[in-house]
């Protein structure tokens, strides 16, 4: 069996009287991009620079290709990085930003610019090696920063933030590209983000963590439409987060009566908006009709609260002070609390 490609292993990391990260056990295996997910402050950031070797553990093990590098300084790493800011030299052009880290190790620079031509003609950089990086696109600086990681070869390729200096409108081909190539040239990929669709777009596996610990790992779908408890299921995305009781079967909340079998007693649901239906008529009143191109989002004031619900625009719409009634769909009803 292979060994996994990283492994965290009870690692604590304290900064005098703070404890960043927790004690986390983790594997990465190969070939996967996990990303690391949660508020500011939650140890995401912190659990990267332990495996580049930028910090080093107060207590635990971190190992990378089954090598214990736990206390290993980050030159001893066969590691990748991708920063926020790119870091690519300014008074280099693109081909000597690629070869310079090939060329460092001891690669002839003849062995190294031959390699640096055919990754950069596989990532769509034919023909801009002779460019500065002030002369391309930011979409363009990020592709470069890539190839200077992967040249490398690295066992691991660390992605720290990397769409934060991007605009809003490449961001999504941007990530698109990434994904595309890790998924080209197999590469682990650890990513450090605090947007949720971008890690949801990107990711084999989430790792979301909160006060330094991990919350929940696993594929974007299962964190989405299975969150583990509340902070998962409103970090996550939208949810609607309803507490009422489990009584027989039927989770009651005022007028609310859903299907759910669970252990009887005081209970937390979480419902995505886009999981509420709505009909014509009822005691819920419209409160605010947001129109967002291919959905409208409602806030609507019912007996539980101020629930939020998001629908496609080819249904009837309807205005704010509209009466309307909440359908639940109770197979889409998670229990969170």
């Amino acid at each position: 069996m292979d060994q996994p490609a990283i492994e965290f292993r009870r690692v604590v990391k304290r900064y005098g009287d703070t404890t960043a990260v927790a004690g986390i056990d983790l594997q990465i295996e190969q070939g996967e991009l996990v990303t690391f997910l949660g508020p500011s402050g939650c140890g995401k950031t912190t659990s990267l620079r332990l495996i580049a070797g930028l910090e080093l553990p107060s207590s635990g093990q971190v190992y990378i290709a089954g090598r214990d590098v736990s206390h290993d300084p980050a030159s001893s790493r066969n590691i990748g990085m991708v920063f926020q800011s790119y870091a690519l030299f300014p008074h280099m052009s693109v081909l000597e930003n690629v070869i310079y880290g090939p060329t460092l190790r001891g690669l002839s620079k003849r062995a190294a610019i031959d390699s640096a031509r055919e990754l950069l003609d596989l990532i769509g950089l034919q023909g801009l090696g002779d460019r500065l990086p002030s002369e391309l696109s930011g979409g363009q600086q990020q592709r470069v920063a890539v190839a200077r990681a992967i040249i490398q070869q690295p066992d691991v390729i660390l992605f720290d933030e990397p769409l934060s200096n991007v605009d809003a409108k490449l961001r999504r081909k941007v990530r698109d590209e990434i994904r595309s190539l890790q998924r080209r040239f197999g590469l682990t990929a650890v990513y450090v983000t605090h947007d949720q669709e971008e890690a949801l777009a990107v990711s084999d596996r989430i790792v979301v963590m909160n006060q330094g610990q991990i919350e929940q790992v696993g594929p974007p779908s299962m964190l989405y439409e299975r969150p583990k408890n509340a902070f998962i299921a409103n970090f996550i995305g939208d949810a609607n987060l309803i507490s009422g009781v489990i009584q027989g079967g039927i989770f009651k909340a005022t007028d609310v009566l859903i299907p759910l079998q669970d252990q009887d007693g005081p209970a937390v649901i979480s419902v995505r908006p886009e999981r509420i239906g709505l009909l014509s008529g009822g005691s819920a009143t419209i409160l605010s009709a947001s129109y967002l191109g291919s959905r409208i989002e409602y806030l609507v004031d019912a007996l539980i609260g101020e629930v939020l619900v998001s629908r496609p625009i080819f249904e009837p719409r309807f205005e704010a002070q509209d009466s309307v009634t909440l359908q639940f769909d109770p197979t889409t009803i998670i229990r969170v609390g």
